[in-house]
């Protein structure tokens, strides 16, 4: 089997670990696999080191048309049995194909009109597959798959790293800094509980926004900013909970990550303004 998987983001997220999560499995099964994605997003390093074959040509040209041109020049070289296009950017360069499947990922409440391309959908929760259905995708094509990312068993990384007390607790969100995420009503919260330490492990747009709120509900001394990372098993092994503010987006990856930690977990929808 061969597959053409197209991630044209360069951004840290969880579709990008999880994306890289799958390529890297199928990989070590033997399964032919062609990639799509800019030579320097996060992860195209660690794809390319596996041995997976890479094309960050076609994604080269400036204009859109011409990306979907190279793109279909590709698909005709390599004549995969499955096209996967990982979120909206990726499935609006697809060209016209009809010899093979072509899975558009939902990893949030996308507009399919942008997946116009795709004959199949995958859906991360059964609610994104009911408002893909909403909006005419035939029932027979969209699928609910979760996501399963892979937690490595890592020993607890050492608090005093991170300038927490031992014994103090600790509350964990791996997110993106956006404003989606909801993080501002989990620093809010914080002010409930003069003990807890937050981590927030990521990286974003809000990042400066949400600096400044920790400053200024005066929690700034327990709150620590990690960056992007790549050990979050040793971070959920080290952390109390594990949090998973949202405004709007669903609720799972992470879910099944604490879960697998043994790290008390609390998911909530946000509600009001942003930070």
């Amino acid at each position: 089997m061969r597959i053409l998987h197209i991630m044209a983001g360069r951004g840290q997220g969880g579709a990008e670990t999880y994306s890289t999560d799958i390529m890297l499995s199928l990989h070590a099964t033997g399964i032919d696999q062609r990639v799509v994605m800019y030579e320097d997003a996060p992860r195209y390093k660690e794809l390319a080191n596996a041995g997976i074959r890479m094309a960050p040509q076609i994604l080269k040209p400036f204009l859109r048309f011409s990306k979907r041109s190279a793109l279909h020049q590709l698909l005709e070289n390599e004549r995969p049995d499955l096209v996967h296009c990982w979120m909206r950017r990726a499935a609006s360069l697809m060209p016209t194909w009809k010899k093979a499947p072509v899975v558009g990922w939902f990893g949030g409440y996308y507009q399919p009109r942008h997946f116009q391309k795709c004959s199949d959908f995958i859906g991360v929760t059964q609610d994104i597959v009911t408002h893909m259905a909403q909006h005419k995708v035939p029932a027979d094509h969209a699928f609910y798959i979760p996501t399963f990312p892979d937690v490595k068993h890592e020993i607890p990384i050492n608090r005093l790293t991170l300038q927490t007390p031992p014994r103090a607790p600790v509350v964990l969100a791996l997110s993106r800094l956006h404003p989606k995420k909801g993080l501002d009503t989990l620093l809010r919260a914080a002010l409930s509980w003069p003990e807890l330490y937050v981590w927030l492990a990521g990286d974003g747009p809000l990042r400066g926004e949400l600096e400044k709120l920790a400053a200024k509900l005066g929690i700034r001394e327990r709150v620590r900013f990690l960056g992007w990372r790549t050990d979050r098993g040793a971070l959920l092994r080290a952390a109390d909970i594990c949090a998973l503010p949202s405004r709007y987006e669903p609720f799972g990856t992470v879910i099944l990550e604490a879960w697998s930690a043994g790290t008390a977990l609390v998911a909530c929808r946000s509600a009001g303004p942003a930070a």
